[in-house]
């Protein structure tokens, strides 16, 4: 059994980018299948009102975002947008490539809030 992480990147040409991968769920029994433990950094919880929006950024740091209230839309520079509600996840790896200046119109992603309801998230640095 295997769990699917939607994980953000940046690609070689600087441009982050969704792609998936799987990770296995090889521990636990067979009615709660588990992966195996992984590192992290530390939680943290926010709370996005209705009509939050950022501008184009990178991720300060690779960290698993968990969606438990309200609807976040991720945009790329390449025009790609994924909306992301409760219960869904993605990876936040997308970071500036080492000794490049940050350009918003190369690099990073940006996010909204959608709907009538605030953005509940939960960020769990790797």
């Amino acid at each position: 059994m295997q769990f699917t992480q939607v994980i953000l990147i940046t690609e070689a040409d600087g441009r982050a980018r969704f792609r998936e991968s799987s990770i296995d769920l090889s521990e636990g029994q067979p009615q709660a299948r588990l992966s195996p433990v992984m590192p992290s950094g530390g939680l943290q919880l926010r709370i996005s009102p209705v009509g939050f929006r950022s501008d184009f950024h990178c991720t300060g740091a690779p960290q698993w975002v968990f969606i438990l209230g309200g609807q976040m839309e991720i945009g790329l520079q390449d025009g790609t947008r994924r909306v992301f509600g409760p219960g869904q996840h993605f990876y936040s790896a997308d970071l500036l490539p080492a000794g490049t200046s940050f350009d918003p119109q190369v690099h990073g992603h940006c996010s909204c809030q959608l709907g009538d309801q605030p953005l509940v998230t939960a960020f769990v640095r790797s």
